[in-house]
Formats: structure tokens, C-alpha cells, sequence
């Protein structure tokens, strides 16, 4: 009988605890994916800068300062191209991960609400059945 209670103990531990796993490891995932992209575009950037002090240091004349200087227009509209890329691939993550949260908060409650429907329909049974084991 105690192997009973103790097998139903852990499992009403494991349903208890299943939701908060899943929601840790949701969040852990999501905070692993939005570390890589942001590693990923600072890497980007930092390429960029890098490429565009060694042009600097390529100026020699009046000509290649004119170049240098139409180079870094097109540096500058390319930057705010990737950055708008970038807030539009992180709004997008966020928004996945929003989904997720949401479903897995949806998911527990039904959960919840089906066992406490099962204990209120198993409640009276086993008020009787706990009853007689203490008189034996």
C-alpha cells in the first residue's frame, strides 16, 4: 500500500512539475537562439567597421577621399538595411516564442482543469475506500 501512495505521490511530483521543465526549457532555447543571432550580427557589424577603416586607410588623394566618402554612404544604407533586418528577425523569434509560451500555459490549464474534473468524479470512491482501510 505504501508503494501505492508513493508511486501516486511521484506521479501527482512529475505532473506537478512537467509544466515549469517545459516552460525552463522554452525559455533557455529561446534565450540560446536570440544569443546566437545576436552574436551572429555582431559579428556582422564588427566586419563592416573593420572593412571600412582598412578603405580609410587606403585614402591616398583627393580621388580615392571622393571614393572613400561614396563608399561610406552605401556603408550607411547598408548598416540600416541590416538593422532593420535584424529587429525584424528578433521580433520574429520574439513573437515564436510568445506563441510557445502561450500554447504551453494553455496546454497546463487544460491539464489542470481535466484532473480536477477526474479527482472531483474520484473523490467520493476514494473517501470510502481511505474510510474502510482505516478501520482494518
Amino acid at each position: 500500500m505504501q508503494d501505492k501512495m508513493m508511486d501516486a505521490f511521484n506521479a501527482q511530483t512529475r505532473q506537478m512539475f512537467e509544466p515549469m521543465r517545459k516552460m525552463n526549457s522554452l525559455m533557455l532555447n529561446n534565450m540560446e537562439k536570440m544569443t546566437q543571432y545576436q552574436l551572429e550580427a555582431m559579428k556582422r557589424y564588427s566586419q563592416m567597421g573593420t572593412e571600412r577603416i582598412r578603405s580609410a586607410t587606403a585614402v591616398q588623394d583627393a580621388e580615392s577621399l571622393r571614393d572613400f566618402g561614396a563608399q561610406q554612404a552605401e556603408m550607411m544604407n547598408e548598416i540600416s538595411q541590416q538593422m532593420q533586418e535584424d529587429a525584424r528577425a528578433m521580433g520574429d523569434m520574439s513573437l515564436q516564442f510568445k506563441a510557445e509560451m502561450e500554447k504551453l500555459f494553455s496546454d497546463a490549464g487544460q491539464q489542470m482543469a481535466e484532473q480536477a474534473t477526474s479527482a472531483a468524479k474520484g473523490e467520493q470512491p476514494g473517501n470510502a475506500s481511505s474510510k474502510s482501510t482505516r478501520k482494518n
